[in-house]
């Protein structure tokens, strides 16, 4: 079992060090190995001593290789020059993981360093050439599968040894991995170019290369374990290796990727804060941070990572889904390629089998995809969420309640809450609300939930200074912009709902995703670059669905919504019988449907809905959509302010010349700059550096001053006095009372049907007499008022926060 032992560092903070004993089947030296072997006892030592550290019986086959790969290392071994000390140890468990190293020799080196030689054993005959890096196919069972080329297996297991155990990092102990496959003859196709990389680092020995193997061990091994090696390293304390915390930290460092602002940093120096405190008093702490896309939740859960490695702390990030962290994994890496990185990775269905409190922190991204069980079919394990709160002394969840996409999802903020009172542990909850990603506007996410009829709020249409959202007629057209998107920097993809097949998978001949009408043919994303298709360039000629963009962010994403949704009498109605077959996160609940389920209708709408909702939201810059269903396109068409013209009251309105440069001496004498209202209220009213888009000239407004502008009116809410491409000048830092006046106000939660969080409406105040704070009138609530009463007001109450930008002076006249 492990112990904690509290210690304090030179930086005076709080760390719990976990002294973990090593789980090893079986350990002698090379003269007890090979008397167990000739007595032909070593398989039923081996079986006696795994029954009793596993807790069950191996299967026929693992017992079977204990026979067979036992015989062909004792004729490796019979060798009078090979130490009789040298120490054997099988099946060592490496911790934090499930996972074993076959066979361990230990001993001397000729530099006298200790030294360990990992040997991976395997049985195998055959196997098959895969283009995926480090990876072959090979028999199991009665098929094949992919499987980790040996010579990766060994290399990363013997690195992350090294990376975790304090012992050899402190006593600068080397490990020298290899793979001895001892039934296979070499026929090329293993020891391929394409492995080469991995080769190198850890040798292969085949089947008539006993005597090759046997010299690899005597260059290695000159003398017996006399410093009981393998003793110190199973005695030895985990902890991230000081190499391991000072790349990924200056990984992080200056990657602009992973910058944190606001309320970003506040959830970071509580969850530092919290992680002290309970690795100090020695009490189980869980942290639920809630945030919707693009507020930074994944950005949060690699600086905490860092940091927490950087303290010496042994964490790791965790996610349901293989894309974030094989991407983060890879933005992070650099030149480094399949590196120690990965094992600061990990997916969340490892926890079942892991001992209580091994890990100081774990830091679980996408926690909302979490599911029941864990293993290929759901069969292994209890609870996940359960499992993590358990190997962790401090647990963070990052979670998004409406990014559920599957049928086996059960991460919430109340279920995580609810599991961690069960256990007598304290939760906490902190919210990320600032918007990142759909060009910072929280107004789009409120809109595009509105429209997706997900929840009602204020946003019922979308304006162009929100957010570039464009729907196309044509599905070819929209592949063309988002391609020539993508010639910027190689950030836009095209995604789809899960409606079409995945034909292309089993014959490379056919297409997936097609819409016969416009000759439209695309292919799913490729099985080749696996969890890194949102990054791999050739990805912009394929189509990828949820489970291959959930969790990360383009520039641009392009989005064909499916038949599986579609608009008819005031309703988007979900129909998951229009999702393909092969869509494993509805599975079930088609037939819960056809019987009326309600628990399963339920589940199927928030799903599907809950699909177009995440991948609407990846694109940073914009969002292109292409819909299958017409009417659900003129749904959408209703509820976009377009830049049409609206027919006017008034019909003097005379072109006014925007110059794109002047001279400075007549800046802000003659001209003023001229701005998008966004970028007015941008540099105005929250102190952005905002570029003007033009100089326009002015008269009949006094003298000018830096802290005027002119923007350009949109929509008829202020006829007569203001009317649609009008160009206003407005006056910011204005004193005194704004009642009465014309004023350009910014507020995320407004819905203004022309600028979207932005307005322009006469400012009003209703003050109450019973309110009076140090003898001045309380206001209670602010009208915005249109000038046209075929608009509404808006109203806005004492608790809201909202900039008044400006106040209008008036219209600029054509200057002749």
């Amino acid at each position: 079992m492990h112990k904690n032992i509290l210690l304090k560092n030179q930086k005076g903070y709080q760390k719990n060090i976990t002294n973990y004993n090593y789980m090893i089947v079986y350990q002698s030296n090379k003269k007890g190995f090979i008397e167990d072997v000739i007595s032909n006892e070593i398989d039923t030592k081996i079986k006696e001593a795994y029954i009793k550290q596993i807790g069950r019986r191996p299967s026929d086959s693992e017992a079977n290789s204990w026979s067979n790969s036992m015989l062909h290392m004792n004729n490796v071994l019979l060798d009078n020059e090979i130490d009789n000390d040298l120490g054997v140890s099988i099946e060592f468990q490496i911790p934090m993981t499930s996972k074993r190293i076959d066979f361990i020799l230990t001993g001397i080196g000729e530099d006298l360093r200790d030294k360990v030689v990992v040997i991976e054993l395997k049985q195998w005959q055959h196997v098959q050439l895969t283009d995926k890096d480090a990876m072959v196919k090979t028999k199991y069972g009665f098929g094949t599968k992919e499987t980790v080329h040996p010579s990766y297996q060994a290399w990363t297991y013997a690195l992350l040894l090294e990376n975790y155990n304090s012992t050899i990092q402190d006593y600068n102990i080397e490990l020298v991995p290899c793979a001895y496959l001892h039934n296979y003859s070499d026929d090329g196709i293993i020891t391929n170019q394409f492995y080469q990389e991995y080769i190198e680092k850890a040798p292969l020995f085949f089947k008539n290369d006993s005597h090759k193997l046997r010299s690899f061990i005597k260059d290695h091994l000159k003398k017996g374990d006399k410093n009981e090696i393998l003793y110190k390293i199973e005695h030895g304390r985990i902890r991230p290796s000081k190499h391991l915390a000072d790349t990924i930290s200056e990984m992080i460092k200056g990657n602009t990727s992973f910058l944190m602002i606001d309320e970003q940093k506040l959830v970071f120096e509580t969850a530092i804060k919290m992680c002290n405190n309970s690795l100090h008093n020695g009490e189980k702490k869980v942290l639920i941070v809630e945030g919707g896309p693009g507020t930074g939740k994944s950005v949060v859960a690699v600086n905490l990572l860092s940091e927490f490695t950087k303290r010496e702390l042994l964490a790791k990030y965790i996610s349901k889904n293989a894309a974030p962290r094989e991407v983060y994994a890879s933005k992070l890496s650099g030149s480094f390629k399949k590196s120690f990185i990965n094992n600061l990775f990990g997916g969340s269905g490892a926890f079942y089998d892991i001992e209580n409190n091994i890990f100081d922190v774990l830091i679980v991204d996408e926690a909302h995809r979490l599911n029941l069980k864990s293993g290929l079919y759901q069969n292994i394990g209890e609870n996940q969420i359960s499992e993590i709160i358990d190997a962790a002394k401090f647990s963070i969840f990052f979670i998004d309640n409406d990014q559920r996409i599957h049928v086996s999802d059960i991460g919430s903020k109340e279920y995580i809450s609810q599991i961690a009172k069960q256990k007598g542990i304290s939760s906490y909850n902190l919210k990320l609300e600032s918007q990142f990603r759909c060009n910072g506007s929280d107004g789009y996410l409120a809109w595009l939930d509105n429209m997706l009829q997900i929840r009602e709020t204020a946003n019922f249409r979308l304006s162009s200074e929100d957010y570039d959202f464009k729907i196309f007629e044509d599905p070819k057209a929209l592949l063309d912009a988002i391609k020539e998107k993508n010639k910027i920097n190689n950030e836009s993809r095209m995604v789809a709902g899960y409606c079409w097949d995945w034909k292309s998978k089993k014959d490379n001949n056919q297409y997936d995703v097609v819409i016969d009408e416009f000759d439209f043919r695309m292919k799913w994303n490729l099985t080749e670059d696996g969890s890194k298709w949102i990054i791999s360039e050739k990805s912009i000629d394929q189509i990828g669905c949820i489970h291959t963009c959930q969790g990360l962010e383009l520039d641009y994403v392009g989005v064909i919504v499916g038949n599986d949704i579609s608009y008819n009498n005031g309703l988007v109605i979900t129909d998951v019988t229009k999702r393909s077959t092969n869509d494993m996160s509805v599975k079930g609940l088609r037939t819960k449907v056809k019987i009326d389920d309600d628990e399963g209708i339920k589940n199927a709408e928030r799903i599907i809905k809950n699909t177009y909702r995440t991948l609407m939201t990846r694109g940073i810059k914009g969002c292109y959509v292409y819909f299958c269903d017409n009417n659900l396109k003129e749904y959408f068409y209703q509820n976009i302010s377009t830049s049409k013209a609206v027919e006017s009251i008034r019909t003097d309105i005379h072109d006014v010349r925007i110059e794109k440069e002047v001279a400075e001496w007549v800046k802000y004498v003659d001209y003023l700059p001229f701005y998008s209202v966004k970028a007015a209220c941008g540099n105005f009213g929250e102190g952005e550096i905002v570029n003007e888009e033009g100089w326009v000239k002015v008269e009949g407004f006094g003298k000018l001053n830096r802290n005027m502008f002119v923007v350009r009116a949109k929509g008829n809410s202020m006829q007569p006095k203001i009317c649609d491409g009008e160009l206003c000048v407005f006056r910011t830092n204005v004193v005194g009372s704004r009642n009465g006046k014309i004023v350009l106000v910014k507020h995320e939660s407004l819905n203004d049907p022309d600028y979207g969080s932005y307005t322009i409406k006469l400012y009003k105040s209703e003050k109450t007499g019973d309110k009076i704070i140090d003898s001045e009138w309380y206001h209670q609530n602010i009208i915005l008022e249109p000038l046209n009463k075929e608009y509404n007001k808006i109203l806005l109450n004492e608790y809201d926060t909202y900039v008044v930008v400006g106040e209008f002076c008036g219209v600029v006249d054509s200057v002749k």
